[in-house]
């Protein structure tokens, strides 16, 4: 797979040398692609210049690469990123990284943009997951189809505690991905069984989470999570 990430900081090189040491074909597109930066991930191919300009783009390949990765500092140049690609090079997946929360309703398919990942949201994610039992998660949201991976604990009083798999009606378009049971994860069967403590995760759809919560977690009242500067 070949990606190009435009973004040379820290979060872009980081990016970049996990996907190089999975086998890939990286270049990274930055302003200050200086002789210390290359150094940094030798491995990459490196292109000096503004990746919000059509002229960079073309120069960078962009039109042959699988992924496009925006991973600025700023969201501005990220959907700018998104946009072109999308739209004048036809990329098939863009990646864009969402700096500041209240800007993340503008990361969607208007802007190009296919997945956008927000850092402070993931973060509060994983750590409401960690400490929250009978609260469904939202660990993160696929901006193509409105689909998103969700978390819970499933707690001791539930009802399902103890169910097959196979005999739990979950609501529409949700799909238990996996079961964590003491830090192992388990590929759910139909016979396998629902434990309390167990952390399950489900891809779903906005519907379907608050139907989710409350039918594994009765009582529970969820409130709606929201980030602030």
């Amino acid at each position: 797979m070949r990606v190009v990430i435009a973004g040379a900081g820290s979060v872009g090189r980081s990016i970049a040398r996990e996907l190089l040491r999975n086998g890939h074909q990286v270049l990274l597109v930055d302003k200050e692609a200086d002789g210390e930066r290359v150094t940094k991930v030798p491995d990459a191919a490196w292109l000096q210049a503004d990746a919000c300009e059509l002229s960079a783009l073309t120069e960078a390949g962009v039109a042959d690469c699988d992924v496009v990765v925006a991973a600025t500092g700023d969201d501005k140049a990220n959907l700018v990123v998104s946009l072109l690609a999308k739209t004048e090079f036809g990329v098939p997946r863009t990646v864009a990284r969402v700096n500041n929360p209240k800007n993340e309703w503008m990361f969607d398919e208007a802007w190009g943009v296919d997945v956008a990942v927000s850092t402070p949201r993931l973060m509060t994610a994983l750590i409401e997951e960690a400490v929250s039992i009978g609260d469904l998660v939202r660990i993160f949201e696929f901006q193509q189809g409105r689909a998103a991976m969700v978390e819970m604990t499933l707690p001791e009083g539930s009802p399902y505690a103890g169910a097959r798999v196979g005999d739990v009606a979950f609501p529409p378009d949700t799909v238990l991905t996996a079961i964590i049971r003491e830090g192992a994860p388990i590929a759910p069967s139909r016979d396998d069984a629902l434990e309390p403590l167990d952390e399950l995760l489900f891809i779903t759809t906005g519907d379907g989470e608050s139907e989710l919560e409350s039918m594994l977690s009765p009582g529970t009242q969820r409130q709606k999570r929201e980030l602030d500067d």
